[in-house]
């Protein structure tokens, strides 16, 4: 069941309808009718893997039980082999027989498994619950609020990866202000609602149209290989951002926020500050529980920058199961590696150069990583290496192109306007948080008191002018609901 559609609008309304109901009589009855419901959610796409989601959750609650007693390293390391094994069997099963047989020259079947969707979410939140646990900073809950903790549907599918210290609190307690939560709920909600349907979705058919001809066997010209690929860079962040906002949006109408998973990523000057601005949620669970326990940068410079590129490979691994997936993560890796070598030798304040003015050292250095984020979403995206490729040579003028005739809808103006008046919103438009700061909509009070240089300062505010424009963008958003399409992040 995916939020932009219909069918989700109806459920919303059922849910949210129950849980005040419920509410008046019985905190208790609210809450597990609100784990019914997120498992109902879950479960639409596949009942089969709501046993599955189940399972997980009382393995891990047992085991965190256990662990919180003994404080046993052998339980902890079983724990985490249990989930690890749960998501490497769904989730990579295929792709290591696959290498494997590429490998060595084997025969091995390869398995066809369908992926669970969430399993890399609900998976990384459960570890980092049994890793506090045996660490002692994990508290004995309730099993009501643990199956709420994990099962809570606005950030299920694709996040963010809550942690129980920030969110088990908020489900142990009554929500009030209601009117509030509604009216500041249902504003983000249609804001994500209108970047996904609206803009995302309007740029996608370019950035499909080439990466598909491309797959198919097509070499483009260097216009429409820069076309397609700044097209899904566009794509994936209103996509990317868009979900966020509706899960925050969807959180707060129960009175329940979110932390911050995305904060304008296109406006970082550094690969370094990009990672603090993209999927944020999943950066801290890589730095928390895989950077720092490789020994961060407590061991050197070798061993730091060693420590990154492991990191950012694994990263790039639990985004998806292929080799795409991992060049894009060690792209990355060797990015923040050099971004840090950087630093080191011009010193914490680096610029691109001492004699630019300010504005000029952020355009540049923006530019230059926007540049470098654009070739890693070309292996992100494309189908297969060789497509990937493709792509690259012919953007930097290296393809040799065939016979066959240019993909007509790159060649007209327009998606170049799209394009620009994308990256217009990414770079002058506020974002969410800080369009809703006010009213405190994630849970990091830095993000929502941080506000970047040249973005218009403008906030949203309780009163009939706003409410006009959000039922204006809600209303725009509904008209598109006839084109379903999927969330970028659905099935990772």
């Amino acid at each position: 069941m995916l939020f932009n559609s219909h069918i989700f609008l109806v459920f919303l309304a059922v849910t949210l309808a129950g849980y005040l109901a419920a509410s008046r009589l019985d905190f208790r009855l609210a809450q597990l009718w609100l784990v019914a419901a997120s498992l109902f959610f879950y479960g639409w796409w596949e009942l089969s893997y709501v046993f599955l989601l189940a399972g997980s959750i009382a393995v891990n609650y047992l085991a965190a039980l256990f662990i919180r007693r003994a404080r046993s390293r052998v339980l902890l390391t079983g724990g985490i082999a249990f989930n690890l094994g749960l998501l490497g069997y769904y989730k990579y099963a295929g792709f290591l027989t696959e290498a494997v047989n590429a490998a060595a020259g084997t025969g091995f079947p390869v398995p066809h498994i369908v992926l669970p969707l969430a399993i890399s979410f609900f998976t990384f939140q459960q570890i980092a619950f049994l890793v506090d646990a045996a660490r002692g900073e994990a508290e004995n809950y309730r099993l009501i609020d643990y199956l709420l903790f994990v099962t809570f549907f606005p950030q299920l599918i694709a996040g963010p990866i809550v942690h129980h210290k920030e969110m088990l609190p908020q489900f142990t307690q009554h929500q009030r202000r209601l009117a509030r939560n509604l009216s500041i709920g249902l504003t983000i909600f249609a804001i994500g609602l209108f970047k996904k349907v609206v803009l995302a979705d309007e740029i996608a058919p370019y950035s499909d149209a080439l990466f598909g001809a491309v797959e198919g066997g097509y070499v483009p010209t260097m216009r429409e290989a820069w076309i397609g690929a700044l097209a899904y860079t566009l794509q994936i962040y209103f996509d990317f951002s868009g979900y966020s906002d509706m899960a925050v949006g969807l959180a707060r109408l129960f009175g329940i926020r979110l932390p911050v998973n995305f904060f304008s990523p296109y406006r970082a000057a550094s690969i370094i500050d990009f990672w603090r601005r993209w999927h944020i949620t999943l950066s801290r669970f890589l730095r928390d529980y895989l950077y720092i326990p490789l020994g961060g940068n407590r061991k050197g410079d070798m061993r730091r920058h060693t420590n990154l590129l492991i990191t950012m490979l694994l990263g790039g691994l639990w985004h998806g199961a292929g080799w795409t997936f991992v060049i894009w993560g060690g792209l990355h890796g060797a990015y923040l590696v050099c971004n840090h070598l950087w630093r080191q030798w011009r010193g914490p304040a680096a610029g691109t150069s001492a004699y630019l003015p300010s504005w000029a050292r952020l355009w540049a250095g923006r530019l230059i990583t926007l540049f470098f984020v654009v070739v890693a979403w070309v292996f992100f995206r494309a189908a297969s290496l060789d497509s990937a490729v493709t792509v690259l040579a012919a953007a930097f003028g290296q393809a040799e192109r065939g016979v066959l005739a240019p993909i007509d809808m790159l060649d007209s103006s327009r998606p170049l306007s799209l394009i620009a008046a994308g990256f217009a919103i990414c770079w002058f438009l506020p974002n969410t948080v800080q369009w809703m700061r006010r009213y405190h909509p994630v849970i990091d009070p830095s993000a929502v008191t941080r506000w970047d240089n040249g973005v218009l300062k403008v906030h949203w505010r309780a009163s009939l002018g706003w409410a006009l424009f959000t039922a204006l963008i809600g209303f725009v958003a509904l008209l598109h609901l006839s084109r379903v399409s999927p969330f970028l992040y659905f099935q990772f």
